[in-house]
């Protein structure tokens, strides 16, 4: 198996505290898929106001969570390491359907599955669940880029 701990995935995704949203890769296939989790517990800033007295996590951190993990099975398929100037953007989020709400003490499980790869543009087909019970799925469409960090634009393609 391919595991990665949180130190490992801080090493391939830029994300910090309060939006690194994936705690652990359970294993991962070059090329083919990636499996990880988010912990969701009620300590995170966003359930002060979403909601009070409900509280649920949002659909679209839901989303980004899978895009982390399909950033981190990008840079783990092409054996490399993002510098400071590299980012991973969305291109786009189709057929995205929630199927439960996710709630604090549930664990997401994110599973990510690579369908294309070309011109620099990658397609995945992703879904979350709780306990075996589908939360969220959505196709994402993602491609890499080198930023220029004196404009703070991005500029080329990662060459792949």
């Amino acid at each position: 198996m391919n595991t990665l701990d949180i130190n490992k995935i801080k090493e391939y995704l830029p994300h910090r505290y309060p939006m690194l949203l994936v705690d652990r890769v359970l294993d991962w296939e070059s090329g083919k898929s990636i499996t990880a989790i988010k912990n969701i517990t009620v300590n995170e800033e966003i359930f002060n106001g979403h909601f009070p007295n409900k509280p649920v996590m949002p659909g679209v951190l839901m989303i980004e969570a899978l895009a982390q993990a399909a950033a981190l099975l990008s840079f783990l398929t092409m054996g490399k390491k993002p510098d400071e100037n590299t980012l991973v953007y969305f291109l786009g989020i189709d057929n995205a359907r929630f199927k439960r709400p996710v709630e604090p003490g549930d664990q997401l499980k994110l599973e990510v599955t690579i369908v294309k790869v070309a011109r620099g543009i990658w397609k995945y087909q992703a879904r979350a669940t709780v306990d075996g019970a589908l939360a969220v799925e959505a196709d994402l469409m993602c491609t890499l880029r080198t930023i220029d960090n004196s404009a703070g634009e991005a500029t080329k393609p990662v060459v792949q």
